[in-house]
């Protein structure tokens, strides 16, 4: 009898092992929602994160909508056809992005990384929301030439999309709404702050700068860092900055949106961040080399009646002084913000 009642106990204590093991084997995966983190060393996200918490349901669903061709009226051209994550989003390599049937804007892609910190999106400033940002790509006609109307059509149809939508949102809708923030919430999330300039500001590993990038950050601050401000790189303005005009595109710049005779090419100031990753340079992609554009800004701007006034000089010409030896030296400092850990992040990897 004794010996009976062992095997039942340790039959019992087996049995509860084993379910529990079940169990935990059963359980749902607790998804564990993505955290923004502002970098110490940036200014206050001027996006209102309340107004759309981050959920990973959330950014896997904008993740999915970025890498999906079925945006695009080809089924082919997704958002990520021109923002390549290995080139800082852009499309590298490309003076001017390309769209359905190969299809030739007239302007090049811009990076995509600290978005939240910004208050006007593209070129132009087309966007003052970033949830209204994808809106100018999918819609125009030489990139993603849909219509928002067809992009719900598609996603609605799909059951996978369904379910996404039902999980990252309470009402669970495939809106226009949740489709933008849910895209808003991948692009949020894409915070490149992480790179050598980065780690020895914030004296992080006993990083330190070698001579030359040490005399390029302070040639860097003399004389790029009134537009390129704060370390974003960017005091997100519009300025002219004297690039000769194409006649054949004649693109007027922010006065596209503004109407306004004094924007007259005027271009939103692009942070440097990635930027040795991120050539061709300009809204045109005209300039194939961080040589070219010091050099352009030391001997090739041409003036006109929207030139920014910092770029005039005392003499009446325009241009910014610098020697052969100062632009390898900023070269050499712009080099240090390449963020290799955002680059090869997974999160943001196809």
């Amino acid at each position: 009898m004794q010996y009976d009642m062992k095997k039942s106990v340790v039959a019992m204590v087996l049995v509860t092992v084993f379910m529990s093991c079940a169990k935990q084997e059963e359980a749902p995966y607790v998804a564990v929602d993505p955290v923004f983190e502002k970098p110490s060393n940036f200014p206050e996200p001027h996006y209102d994160l309340a107004s759309n918490p981050i959920t990973k349901a959330g950014f896997d669903l904008g993740k999915k909508l970025f890498y999906d061709g079925k945006l695009a009226s080809d089924g082919v051209v997704s958002c990520a056809f021109c923002h390549q994550q290995k080139f800082a989003f852009t499309h590298h390599g490309h003076p001017l992005s390309h769209g359905v049937d190969n299809r030739s804007g007239k302007r090049n892609s811009q990076p995509i990384q600290n978005l939240a910190f910004q208050k006007q999106f593209s070129w132009d400033g087309a966007a003052f929301h970033l949830d209204m940002f994808p809106i100018i790509p999918l819609t125009n006609p030489v990139e993603m030439d849909e219509t928002v109307g067809n992009v719900l059509k598609k996603l609605a149809a799909d059951a996978t999309y369904q379910k996404m939508f039902a999980e990252a949102f309470k009402d669970g809708r495939v809106n226009a709404d949740n489709t933008f923030k849910a895209m808003s919430q991948f692009m949020l999330m894409m915070v490149s702050a992480n790179a050598k300039y980065d780690k020895y500001v914030r004296k992080e590993e006993n990083v330190t700068l070698t001579a030359e990038e040490s005399r390029g950050f302070t040639v860097f601050k003399s004389k790029c860092s009134s537009c390129h401000a704060t370390d974003l790189f960017t005091d997100d303005s519009f300025r002219n900055n004297g690039l000769p005009v194409d006649p054949a595109v004649d693109d007027l710049g922010r006065m596209t949106v503004t109407l306004v005779p004094e924007d007259r090419y005027k271009f939103k100031v692009p942070s440097l961040r990635n930027v040795a990753l991120t050539a061709p340079y300009m809204h045109d992609g005209r300039f194939g080399s961080l040589e070219s554009v010091l050099n352009f800004y030391t001997d090739g701007m041409v003036t006109s009646a929207t030139i920014d006034a910092q770029l005039k000089r005392p003499d009446g010409t325009v241009g910014i002084s610098m020697t052969t030896q100062e632009k390898q030296d900023v070269i050499a400092f712009l080099k240090t913000l390449t963020d290799e850990e955002f680059i090869k992040d997974k999160r943001f990897a196809e």
